[in-house]
């Protein structure tokens, strides 16, 4: 009897342990499930990769692409046999910013994948098309891309390899996006060889996923971190350039070896003075100014749905007085790409709120009806009011008395920092930097990065082109 009471108690817990190892299994799928339905449905059915996006193409024409102010970007022309084609009027200008939807996908075809392959068309419609055989009309994908402001960002740029992004501050709408070298996307297919040949970078897109040394618009980091540090003295700050400074073996020189004198470090920063930021760079703690860089979205993915590249910080304790020389004016071993300098740049004019960066305004669907929108967020606060004051100050002051003089007298208030870096040590070959802001009465207020790769100074080659984009934006 005995045995029998112990052999059901066995029984019993051995069901028990089945029965919880299946209840285990069951909600771990549960939870895939919602997971996968809340947070990676989109991003499978978007991957180029996946075949079932072929069922939505066999019953949805390919909805088109636009500018905010109504430029087709990209559209499906459908002859008459039926066959289908994508098309891009506006050709290179916008390539790497809408992308391609052949031999894979790339840009917004890529990102907006599933919302082209959608129809909200009014369902009597869609029904009468799906009795008669005929392939409903794709929603389209309207941008937050400004087409004048593109064409003169890209028209500025020439024959330069580079980028120029444009932005809202106080919105994070992103108005334009030009990346070069470029390419045509109406004959990517018959170009993918020479696309994808070893050592082209044609398809990448240098405005998101570049990495350059920053040169001297990382001063900007350097000098938050140096009030950060100094609060209640910074204003005190001096030094007498005579064109370089040398420690521990390391010269670092102002550019021509140009002597600027007793600086402050208002002045340090309109003039752009390496001697003096590699003075400021050695006075600072490393690992709070890693910590600054890090909160300043270094070393981090960015906050957008592109596919961008992350840039890095890696100053420490143990590296060298030089190095930390080299870092505090925007070299060493510091890259950034021209997006993440238009968001800090963003951050400084929105009094240090960023906001979510976004380049698709609303989805409508083929009788322009509004299906779906995307709307202003918050991403952080990087730095406080007080801070994003002394650096608009300080941006400020280099148009009216510093290195981005060009920009000066205009019918609007610009701001921002120049920057020349030096592609190696072993080369003469600089990258031209420019990154700010410009306001104006009656307008929104834009931000822009611009880097011009292997030109010269940045007051002499990238302020030009963000002249012209102000230019246009605030005289229209």
């Amino acid at each position: 009897m005995r045995r029998k009471k112990k052999k059901t108690k066995k029984s019993n817990k051995e069901f028990l342990v089945i029965m919880y190892l299946f209840l285990a299994v069951f909600l771990s799928m549960m939870i895939y499930f919602v997971y996968f339905q809340v947070c990676k449905s989109e991003s499978f059915i978007n991957s180029p990769y996946n075949s079932l996006q072929d069922l939505f193409s066999d019953h949805v024409i390919r909805g088109d692409i636009a500018s905010a102010d109504g430029k087709v970007l990209a559209t499906t022309k459908v002859s008459a046999d039926g066959t289908q084609t994508r098309s891009y009027p506006q050709g290179r200008m916008f390539a790497h910013a809408v992308g391609y939807a052949v031999n894979g996908k790339a840009g917004l075809e890529n990102q907006e994948n599933f919302s082209l392959l959608r129809s909200h068309e009014f369902f009597l419609k869609r029904i009468a098309d799906d009795i008669s055989d005929k392939k409903a009309q794709g929603d389209t994908v309207v941008t937050t891309l400004d087409a004048q402001i593109q064409q003169v960002a890209y028209k500025s740029l020439g024959n330069y390899q580079g980028a120029v992004i444009v932005m809202e501050p106080d919105t994070g709408k992103i108005i334009a996006m030009v990346s070069k070298p470029d390419y045509d996307p109406n004959t990517v297919k018959k170009d993918w060889s020479s696309l994808t040949a070893e050592g082209s970078t044609v398809l990448y897109n240098r405005a998101t996923q570049g990495k350059y040394a920053p040169g001297s618009v990382f001063k900007i980091l350097t000098t938050l971190e140096y009030y950060r540090e100094n609060p209640s003295a910074y204003d005190q700050y001096a030094f007498d350039c005579s064109g370089s400074i040398s420690v521990d073996g390391q010269t670092i020189h102002c550019a021509g070896n140009k002597h600027h004198g007793q600086e402050t470090l208002k002045s340090s920063f309109s003039n752009s003075c390496n001697s003096s930021f590699a003075n400021i760079s050695l006075s600072l703690n490393r690992e709070k100014f890693k910590q600054t860089c890090d909160s300043m979205l270094f070393n981090q993915n960015l906050p957008i749905a592109f596919e961008s590249g992350k840039s890095s910080f890696s100053l420490n304790k143990n590296d060298s007085n030089a190095m930390a020389m080299e870092t505090g004016i925007g070299q060493g071993k510091t890259l950034v790409s021209p997006l993440h300098m238009a968001l800090i740049a963003s951050a400084v004019d929105h009094d240090g709120i960023l906001m979510r960066p976004y380049l698709v305004d609303h989805i409508q669907n083929d009788s322009r009806v509004e299906v779906s929108s995307n709307k202003p967020k918050t991403y952080a606060t990087l730095m406080t009011e007080t801070e994003a004051g002394l650096l608009q100050q300080y941006m400020r002051a280099v148009v009216t008395d510093g290195t981005g003089r060009k920009l000066s007298g205009q019918s609007y208030e610009a701001s921002g920092k120049t920057g020349t870096a030096q592609v190696s040590d072993t080369s003469d070959q600089t990258n031209a930097w420019f990154v700010g802001y410009a306001k104006k009465d009656g307008y929104k207020d834009i931000a822009i990065a611009v880097v011009v790769e292997n030109s010269g100074a940045g007051s002499t080659y990238a302020v030009p082109v963000a002249k012209n984009v102000f230019d246009v934006y605030f005289n229209r």
